[in-house]
């Protein structure tokens, strides 16, 4: 099965802003090698042949007769309306003065929403570890581009990218080349010899050991090896200096690893220490791959702040993420999903045995009021990645359809303010509220009823708003105030 081409979403909503195949060759070569576009020449492009500016310059746009959901309250606020100037949301209110030349959406009673975060996502791994490894860059960046808007187009407005190199992917979307959400990245993960993100070959030699001084994994940017403390601080200052929002290390095993069963505890505390204290020094914050006790509390005992995975974890690691105030970034989909064609026996019998650790892990973050996090891991793949909204309905089992939509909203937002000062995005997300960042949805329906509705996001998703800009818009009225 192929992924959505962004021409197929282009034909079924006429309204959306840009022809993504149109100056998609010409850019790819430049993000996939991380060098992005040349500024001194681009002219962004419209935000949306309909949007309008008030004599301030500003655009400005209406979206009345909505149902809301703030990503905070339990329930709606309905029959109310939005003002969004530029990219922020300045009015919430029944009933208002509209300000001449805006554009104007009657929602007609549908729910609006925070548009969606997924807190865990590899935008650059779109097929299998040989593949990746063998494939030129900007084919990676291409297919990146591609899997941004396909992304956007299901709702998701943000996403915290985990690992991998999608600068020049990111400098692309944020000026106005493409469509795609807000990304908060990483850059290369930091891991050991041996570790999660080790797919050297075991005749290839670490550079310690007469090696070469870079691999095809760490040049495409998904790894940085780095064993000892004094290697850990290099790649640590290397992401930082990338760009990165935060620094995401390996401290554990993995599914989808080589070399590395579920058990393996990857990492000293001495060496995870040396990450988290590096980042709090750029005032941003340590994510970690976990999925047992060990490696779990070693991290919290390090100072990191979101734990991924952590599918192998019992109560009393669940009760010390807690006290010190981690979020727990769980996922489903990538579990209980089929795994993809590329994985290997040992890598489809790991899936399984973090699948099987779900249940007690959720039930546990239910019990001691947990923050976990609305992610979904999909990777390897852009067929599996089309499956990303299942997340929604997976988590029913343990949440309520209120919960999860927060999970999605506003925890992953909070998430998001982690980074501080590194924050590429200055501004709030994950809810509506005056002053916030105005990215939204208009819901066909109610999704806190029913989050069924998510599992069809090209017909229950009428209305996609990023940053102020309409992305898509199904509804056939339109007005100018």
């Amino acid at each position: 099965m192929k992924g959505k081409t962004p021409q197929d979403q282009q034909d079924s909503h006429a309204n959306s802003r840009r022809d993504f195949l149109k100056t998609a060759s010409a850019a790819a070569v430049a993000v996939g090698i991380g060098v992005g576009m040349a500024h001194t020449t681009h002219a962004a492009m419209p935000a949306s042949p309909l949007m309008t500016k008030d004599e301030e310059g500003h655009e400005t746009l209406l979206i009345k007769n909505v149902n809301i959901f703030d990503g905070t309250h339990d329930q709606l606020k309905k029959g109310m309306s939005v003002l969004i100037k530029g990219n922020t949301i300045v009015e919430i209110s029944t009933n208002f003065t509209v300000p001449h030349n805006t554009k104007i959406i009657d929602g007609g009673g549908r729910t609006l929403t925070p548009g969606f975060i997924d807190i865990h996502t590899h935008l650059q791994f779109n097929v299998g570890p040989h593949e990746f490894m063998a494939a030129p860059a900007d084919y990676h960046g291409a297919l990146a581009l591609w899997e941004a808007n396909n992304t956007l187009m299901r709702g998701f407005t943000t996403m915290r990218d985990v690992g991998g190199s999608v600068w020049g992917v990111k400098r692309a979307i944020d000026e106005g080349y493409f469509p795609g959400p807000r990304l908060y990245s990483s850059g290369s993960v930091i891991g050991m010899t041996a570790g999660h993100g080790d797919y050297r070959t075991t005749n290839t030699f670490p550079r310690q050991l007469g090696g070469a001084s870079e691999t095809e994994i760490e040049r495409l940017g998904m790894t940085y090896f780095a064993d000892g403390v004094p290697e850990v601080l290099s790649a640590s200052r290397t992401v930082m200096r990338s760009g990165a929002a935060f620094i995401k290390m390996f401290v554990g095993g993995a599914v989808s690893g080589l070399y590395d069963p579920l058990d393996v505890a990857e990492y000293s505390l001495e060496e995870i220490k040396a990450a988290a204290h590096e980042a709090d020094r750029w005032n941003t914050y340590l994510a970690v791959h976990t999925y047992t006790d060990k490696a779990t509390m070693t991290s919290i005992e390090a100072g990191a702040k979101t734990l991924e995975h952590c599918n192998l974890i019992g109560e009393k690691t669940v009760k010390h993420a807690v006290k010190n105030g981690c979020y727990i970034s769980a996922q489903t989909g990538v579990y209980l999903s089929p795994a993809p064609e590329s994985f290997t026996p040992a890598q489809v019998a790991r899936q399984q045995q973090a699948a099987e650790g779900l249940d007690n892990l959720l039930t546990l973050c239910q019990k001691h009021k947990a923050k976990v996090a609305f992610g979904c891991d999909l990777l390897a793949s852009l067929a599996s990645k089309e499956t990303q909204c299942t997340e929604f309905v997976n988590r029913t089992k343990w949440f309520s359809n209120v919960e999860i939509l927060k999970q999605a909203t506003s925890v992953n937002g909070e998430i998001l303010a982690l980074s501080g000062p590194r924050n590429p995005y200055p501004g709030k997300l994950g809810v509506i509220e005056k002053g916030a960042l105005a990215d939204v949805l208009l819901i066909n329906g109610n999704p806190l009823k029913d989050l069924d509705l998510l599992l069809n996001p090209d017909e229950n998703i009428a209305v996609i708003v990023k940053d102020g800009k309409v992305y898509k818009d199904t509804l056939s009225q339109h007005s100018i105030g």
